[in-house]
C-alpha cells in the first residue's frame, strides 16, 4: 500500500475542489461546508480546511468567519489583473529558454499540441487544459528561473475558469495553430519571436473577460 502523508492529502483536496470550481461543478457563490467536502473527498476535515485556505490565497475561495465560505464571483478585474502577469510570465519564459532548449523539448511541444488539439476535438476542455499546461511548462522548465515559475503557480488559478470556457468554445481551436507557430519559432531559435507569439496566444483569453 502506498503511503499518503498529510501534505499530500492537503494538496490532493485543494486539486479536487479546484477542478470542480474550474469546471463549474461549483459554480461562483456556492456555499461550501468542509464537513460535506471530506465526505465527498474521504478525507478527514482538517486536510480540506487547509486545502480551502489554500484556495482562498488562490482567490478561487472567500471566507467570512462564523459566517460562510464560498466559491468567489467570476469578476473581470482581479482576473485581468492575473492574465497581465501570467501572460508576461510566459512570454518572458519562453524568451529565455528558447537558447537553451533541446530536441526533446521541442518534441514534447509538439506532443502536447498534438494532445491539445485530440482534446478540442473530443470537446474535452479539461483534458485540453492539462494539454494546453504541458505545452506551455516545457518553456518554464527550460528557462530555469524559478520566480518566473512561482508566480506563474501563485497567479495562474485566478484564471483558470476562463481558459476552462475558452477551450469549451470553438475558439479555442485558433490556439492549435499558434502553439504551432511558437514550436516553429523555437526550431528557428527566435527567441524574441517566440515571446511575441507567446503573448498573442495569452491575450486571447482576454476575449473571454
Amino acid at each position: 500500500m502506498q503511503y499518503i502523508g498529510y501534505g499530500s492529502l492537503k494538496e490532493r483536496a485543494a486539486a479536487e475542489i479546484r477542478s470542480a470550481i474550474v469546471r463549474g461543478d461549483l459554480e461562483p457563490g456556492t456555499p461550501i461546508k468542509d464537513v460535506e467536502l471530506a465526505e465527498r473527498l474521504g478525507l478527514s476535515r482538517t486536510p480540506v480546511r487547509e486545502a480551502l485556505a489554500t484556495l482562498t490565497d488562490e482567490g478561487l475561495v472567500e471566507t467570512k468567519p462564523h459566517a460562510y465560505t464560498r466559491v468567489t464571483a467570476l469578476e473581470a478585474e482581479p482576473v485581468r489583473d492575473a492574465l497581465v502577469v501570467v501572460q508576461s510570465m510566459h512570454s518572458l519564459a519562453i524568451g529565455l529558454a528558447v537558447p537553451k532548449m533541446t530536441d526533446e523539448d521541442i518534441a514534447a511541444m509538439r506532443l502536447a499540441n498534438k494532445a491539445f488539439k485530440k482534446a478540442l476535438d473530443a470537446d474535452d476542455a479539461g483534458a485540453a487544459l492539462a494539454a494546453d499546461d504541458e505545452f506551455h511548462a516545457v518553456a518554464v522548465r527550460c528557462c530555469g528561473n524559478f520566480a518566473i515559475a512561482a508566480t506563474i503557480d501563485r497567479f495562474t488559478p485566478l484564471v483558470r475558469r476562463i481558459e476552462h470556457s475558452r477551450f469549451s468554445s470553438p475558439n479555442a481551436r485558433h490556439s492549435v495553430t499558434q502553439h504551432q507557430q511558437i514550436i516553429e519559432a523555437c526550431e528557428q531559435r527566435d527567441d524574441l519571436l517566440a515571446a511575441s507569439l507567446v503573448d498573442q496566444n495569452w491575450s486571447t483569453l482576454k476575449e473571454e473577460l
